[in-house]
């Protein structure tokens, strides 16, 4: 238990059309104050995208996801919130919003591996949905 560390993370949303506040999981961001990491998984769904909203461009939110990456990373071209500290750029992008790419309430646990636990809570939450969906 000495080894483990907080982390905190949020489920990415995707809520095609806002103001029926429907909406399925897209992917995760995942933070770490003590390892300094701050890290993105997603995918969006075709299939689900075409049952929920039809009209919606696949390439464009997978480009605005991408900017998320880039400002996980701290990358320059991510602008002024990719130069924020890593806790920052967490809180940024995990904050409550109301467009169509939404995230969850932060929840915390305990990781030895922040970026397993970023994949196992992706497996669990996102891919699990796109497997339920074919059942």
């Amino acid at each position: 238990m000495q080894d483990k560390v907080t982390f905190e993370y949020a489920i990415i949303r995707l809520v095609p059309k806002v103001e029926r506040e429907e909406f399925f999981n897209i992917g995760v961001i995942l933070y770490s104050k003590r390892k300094k990491f701050v890290g993105v998984k997603y995918k969006i769904s075709d299939t689900k995208l075409k049952a929920f909203a039809c009209n919606l461009d696949l390439e464009a939110l997978n480009s605005y996801l991408k900017s998320w990456e880039l400002i996980c990373k701290g990358d320059p071209s991510a602008g002024v919130i990719g130069q924020f500290e890593v806790s920052d750029r967490f809180r940024w992008l995990a904050a409550a919003r109301s467009t169509i790419i939404q995230s969850s309430k932060t929840h915390a646990g305990l990781t030895d591996d922040p970026e397993k636990e970023l994949e196992s809570i992706f497996k669990s939450y996102v891919l699990c949905e796109e497997t339920d969906a074919l059942l």
